[in-house]
């Protein structure tokens, strides 16, 4: 019985913490947010921006959740 209920309380844990399933849609939302971000700066051209458009393509990338953190940090 105690084994059932740990499973049981962990699998409820893991389903609503995780949502392992938005990953990969999030991953790849993120680096379509830096690649964005890339683009509007060389659109730019303008000298010594890049870390605006940096920054501003991590911050967009994280605003989508772990998996755009996570792609933000990776790129």
């Amino acid at each position: 019985m105690k084994l059932i209920l740990a499973v049981l309380v962990m699998v409820l844990l893991v389903e609503t913490q995780a949502q392992w399933y938005r990953f990969p849609g999030q991953a790849a939302g993120g680096a379509k947010d830096m690649w964005r971000a890339y683009q509007d700066m060389r659109e730019a051209n303008w000298k010594n921006s890049d870390k605006y458009f940096h920054a501003r393509g991590n911050y967009d990338a994280a605003k989508r959740g772990p998996g755009g953190r996570w792609a933000a940090e990776v790129i």
